[in-house]
């Protein structure tokens, strides 16, 4: 059964093919996390371990990157298959208030209609509400027909349409 655990090295030859799928994907560009994965990481076993480290070092101020802000990541795994990511950002900064939002998430294309999206953004939420997050600003493309029905199955109450995205709050607790 699908569930979050936090990034590890132990993954890596799903996580590795997970990324060999998105950038073959036509339908979608991939996700700006595929482009975020240490280039060393994708031949090294020592560079990835470095990779999963940094990421669960994100988690704090001291550990963001200049630019960034804390943000909690884990992985959406069926027992050794990498099923996607979950990224939670702590706090909004303006960029993340038009792009980006609180919570981002990507599923491996093999992996997508099957409800993992949706399964993820309901595990994540209260996650966020942990953080202290009474309400996380979710967005997707928007032409994303798929990413809205995750959103919008999630609670999302949207804000506006912007030029590129849909925005929505979603609240971390039952209505």
């Amino acid at each position: 059964m699908p569930r979050f655990i936090d990034p590890t090295p132990r993954l890596r030859d799903s996580f590795l093919e997970a990324v060999a799928e998105f950038r073959a994907d036509r339908d979608y560009p991939p996700s700006w996390f595929v482009g975020d994965v240490d280039p060393p990481a994708l031949t090294s076993p020592e560079a990835f371990e470095a990779y999963v480290a940094r990421v669960l070092g994100e988690r704090s101020a001291a550990g963001a990157r200049d630019g960034f802000v804390p943000m909690t990541t884990l992985w959406w795994a069926d027992g050794e298959r990498f099923l996607g990511r979950m990224a939670i950002r702590h706090r909004l900064i303006p960029a993340l208030e038009e792009i980006g939002g609180h919570i981002g998430y990507d599923v491996r294309p093999s992996a997508r209609r099957q409800g993992h999206a949706t399964a993820m953004l309901a595990a994540a939420l209260p996650i966020a509400r942990s953080l202290g997050l009474r309400q996380v600003l979710v967005m997707c493309d928007r032409t994303n027909t798929a990413s809205r029905r995750v959103i919008e199955a999630n609670g999302g109450r949207l804000i506006d349409i912007t030029e590129l995205k849909r925005r929505y709050w979603v609240p971390t607790t039952a209505s």
